[in-house]
């Protein structure tokens, strides 16, 4: 393609169906699965993911905010996509236009949702956060048997699921996480309605880690996409199989030079050589995604070898050391995320140079280059 970038992301649609066939397995035969696709897809393209995920069945997809349910629907996308981030109240009329299910924690919101309902002759199905522990959006439970009885009171309101978040799944020996769920069931008897409830409050974590937790459906983020919420540790404790890594990120050198031994490298000269180096200069920096804390700590894999960032990253360049790397020269292969030979640099390898964590690595990677989907 004519005036394409250096720097390319590549998203595995095999890896991706792999891990939605593994999370349906593992939540259970009766369980619903509702694909997680915020954030463009957790940085792998949220219009591309769920056409794909709808191809293998999925029926459910969740976002943060109503217009990316609404770029999903104007993409054609079927089934049931929920809006968990509430809504403005001056566009309520849209989770009628386009058959939206709001996730809702204020009775403001479902007043205005009532009252464009009556105005329709329709009704709308809506989902209730309760926070039973993550400290973040939904109601408190001991204000759910009022919560739900003032939305039996609202006209074309119908109260058809309840749902919280566990803030500990991903440890999978976490006590909270089941006194957390032991809560969330307190609660249910008290909902006021005449549909079967829909309860939901497994993420990934709990998925992989608490299966009983699933209820009639469960919500994949990050495992989806190929990454266990626990890091590498959930690699190692794996003894079943396992998840398989959607995205890549590629680049290539764009010049190698020699320099000899005390010459500064990048801004600031953070990094000062102690003998004659050879730098590969690539077309890669933190307007790519690659964070400037990286500065000095990350690894890039050129000819299945490692190089390490050397000085600061700057907005669209980095330097790596690669004197030890024999016939590096221009338009040679980067490999700044996935395999390359027989080594592999993870996100979970990538959030740990950053102290944070892949989610992160993923949506930066993802959001800031071209992506290319490969089957």
């Amino acid at each position: 393609m004519i005036g394409s970038s250096f720097n390319k992301v590549t998203v595995s649609l095999s890896a991706l169906c792999h891990n939605y066939h593994l999370l349906r397995r593992r939540a259970g035969e009766n369980v619903k699965l509702l694909a997680m696709v915020k954030a463009d897809a957790y940085g792998h393209g949220m219009i591309k993911v769920a056409r794909e995920l709808s191809k293998v069945g999925c029926e459910s997809f969740g976002v943060a905010e109503l217009c990316e349910a609404i770029n999903l629907r104007e993409a054609g996308i079927k089934g049931e996509i929920f809006v968990f981030l509430g809504f403005p109240i001056a566009d309520a009329a849209c989770f009628f236009d386009y058959n939206l299910t709001p996730i809702i924690f204020d009775i403001e919101s479902a007043e205005v949702l009532s009252s464009k309902a009556v105005m329709r002759n329709q009704e709308i199905r809506v989902h209730v956060k309760v926070d039973c522990g993550m400290t973040r959006l939904g109601i408190f439970p001991e204000d759910f048997e009022s919560f739900s009885a003032e939305l039996a009171m609202l006209p074309g309101i119908v109260l058809a699921g309840v749902a919280s978040h566990f803030p500990r799944a991903d440890e999978a020996d976490s006590d909270n996480t089941i006194e957390q769920f032991e809560r969330f069931l307190r609660i249910l008897p008290y909902a006021l309605t005449k549909d079967d409830l829909v309860r939901h409050t497994a993420n990934s974590g709990a998925i992989l880690n608490f299966p009983e937790t699933c209820c009639e459906m469960a919500r994949a983020g990050i495992a989806l996409y190929g990454y266990y919420p626990d890091g590498v540790a959930g690699i190692a404790a794996e003894k079943k199989e396992k998840l398989q890594p959607v995205m890549s990120f590629s680049s290539q050198v764009l010049q190698v030079k020699i320099v000899p031994a005390g010459v500064g490298v990048s801004y600031g000269h953070c990094f000062i050589t102690s003998k004659p180096t050879r730098l590969a200069v690539l077309p890669v920096g933190y307007e790519d995604g690659l964070s400037r804390s990286l500065s000095n700590k990350a690894e890039v894999l050129i000819g299945g070898k490692r190089a390490r960032i050397r000085g600061r990253v700057c907005m669209n360049l980095c330097m790596v050391d690669v004197t030890d790397i024999e016939g590096v020269t221009v338009g040679d292969e980067v490999i700044f995320l996935g395999r390359q030979g027989k080594d592999c640099i993870s996100s979970d390898e990538i959030a740990g140079w950053m102290d944070s964590i892949s989610y992160e690595v993923l949506c930066l990677f993802g959001n800031n280059n071209e992506r290319k989907y490969i089957e």
